[in-house]
């Protein structure tokens, strides 16, 4: 049964619109109809002790006119009054006591023990005479009583004294079957109006909430496609959907266009590490195999094949210690910043790489100040654009370069230079993602993994900073590296 109903149960959005816009709408309806309902029946009400109080002060005013000596001659009076106005369901109830005298009303049968009529028991003739009793016993100004065949009626009593030194309790009523005919009315016609809002209001709102809710149905199919594995669709919003929606499109389009990106960059990545890792491999195992092949092979054949083995083993242990880097570069440990003094700091960097090849190697000027950042991964980068530059350009005669030049806004800016071969305008961003190489002249036969510069721009985004490629004023390449953090002294103003 508990199943059954889960199922019966609306679980989608326009249900659950619906639902709530018809229970909004319901309880509206309802606050409106109890105003009008009490509204309707206090102004009645008021109305009708209007009415009433008009009455009892023109009945006042006659018994003070008639002038009666004696209390039978003002019953009398009241009398012939009252007896003009008779009483009915809609008309009003009016009565006289008069102290030692009988009553005087319009209805006679209320202040008098009757016999039972129209099949009566005794006792329910009892329960009406109790109910009659009490008009005179309600108190003075206004109430409301209960009597028999007549219902609810408002009763204003009133004490009024005339000439002669004499009283006369007058009371004046009116029924109430007005005001319950006219909140009866007004029930009927709420309860018509409230069954035909609920059925609009329901069609209403499950109308919208299936308009509302179809972008994020079809947002829905196209997150099962993409939990799927299919990352080429996309969501298609039309300008009638409204900018909510727009918004929330466009942002999911672009994470899955980040999204294809990502599994297409990691796709070619695997791709290009393995092939990396395989052409040592191959190189290793053909080696060994040709060393195998021979029965007793000489040492010079020996150490020539322990040479190559030795390399290619260099190569992949470089590979993987850049394969580890960059791995490294998306954890937030990646970095470990202090304070670098930049003039020892780059002195020392370039005294040292200066000695491993023979270049025209050339430094300008640095600008003194100290920059926060990873003293450890800067000089990684630094090394990995100056390694750049050396296995581009010529032995003996080639150019390598290093500007250093301090920026507005505490930033500072890293320039490597060369006279090589350059970079073609189309290549110089993907000159930074990992195995690009350009052409033949920056092949793997430098003996290159192909990662140096994707190090280099991994490092930079972990510092704040950027790198980009440029040409060189010889023809060569030129490697920017900014980064933020830098204070300089008094004496090396920013240019």
């Amino acid at each position: 049964m508990g199943r059954l109903l889960n199922r019966l149960r609306p679980s989608g959005l326009h249900w659950r619109l619906a639902g709530w816009f018809t229970l909004v709408a319901v309880a509206c309806t309802a606050i409106v109809f109890v105003t009008v309902y009490r509204g309707t029946g206090t102004q009645l009400r008021h109305q009708i002790d209007g009415e009433t109080t008009g009455e009892a002060r023109e009945l006042a005013h006659n018994l003070v006119l008639a002038r009666a000596r004696t209390p039978r001659r003002l019953a009398a009076a009241a009398s012939r009054y009252i007896n003009a106005r008779p009483f009915s369901a809609s008309s009003t109830l009016l009565f006289a006591v008069v102290p030692g005298v009988a009553t005087s009303t319009n209805r006679p049968e209320l202040f008098a023990p009757l016999s039972p009529d129209n099949g009566e028991s005794p006792s329910e003739q009892r329960h009406e005479d109790r109910l009659s009793a009490r008009l005179l016993g309600a108190p003075d100004g206004y109430s409301t009583v209960a009597l028999p065949d007549v219902g609810d009626l408002r009763l204003l009593k009133r004490v009024v004294h005339v000439p002669g030194n004499m009283t006369v309790t007058i009371g004046v009523g009116e029924p109430l079957a007005a005001v319950t005919h006219a909140q009866d009315g007004v029930a009927r016609a709420f309860i018509l109006a409230a069954l035909l809002a609920l059925a609009g209001a329901l069609c209403a709102s499950y109308l919208l909430g299936t308009r509302l809710s179809r972008p994020l149905r079809r947002m829905a199919a196209v997150a099962a496609r993409v939990d799927a594995g299919d990352l080429h669709p996309r969501i298609h919003h039309s300008s009638g959907e409204g900018a909510e929606v727009a918004v929330l499109a466009d942002a999911f389009n672009h994470m899955l266009d980040r999204l294809t990106d990502a599994f297409a960059g990691q796709r070619a990545f695997v791709a290009d590490a393995s092939h990396e890792l395989r052409t040592p491999l191959t190189v290793i195992r053909g080696q060994l195999e040709v060393l195998a092949a021979q029965s007793a092979p000489s040492a010079e054949e020996v150490r020539r094949v322990e040479r190559l083995v030795q390399a290619e083993i260099a190569r992949i242990s470089r590979l993987v210690d850049d394969l580890l880097l960059l791995a490294k570069t998306e954890q937030t440990e990646f970095l470990r910043i202090e304070p670098i003094d930049l003039l020892p700091f780059v002195g020392e960097l370039w005294d040292g790489v200066s000695l491993i090849a023979s270049r025209r190697f050339e430094l300008s000027a640095l600008p003194a100040g100290t920059l926060r950042a990873d003293p450890d991964r800067l000089a990684q980068a630094l090394r990995n654009l100056i390694g750049n530059a050396i296995e581009h350009t010529a032995a003996e005669r080639g150019l390598v370069r290093m500007r250093v030049q301090a920026l507005a806004g505490r930033r500072v800016r890293f320039l490597v230079e060369d006279d090589g071969p350059g970079i073609p305008l189309d290549q110089r961003e993907r000159i930074f993602h990992r195995f690009h190489r350009t052409d033949a002249a920056r092949d793997r036969a430098s003996g290159g993994t192909g990662l140096g510069l994707a190090i280099v721009r991994a490092i930079a985004d972990a510092h704040g900073g950027s790198v980009a490629a440029s040409a060189a004023p010889e023809g060569g390449a030129r490697i920017e590296l900014e980064l933020p953090g830098f204070v300089a002294s008094a004496a090396s103003p920013p240019t």
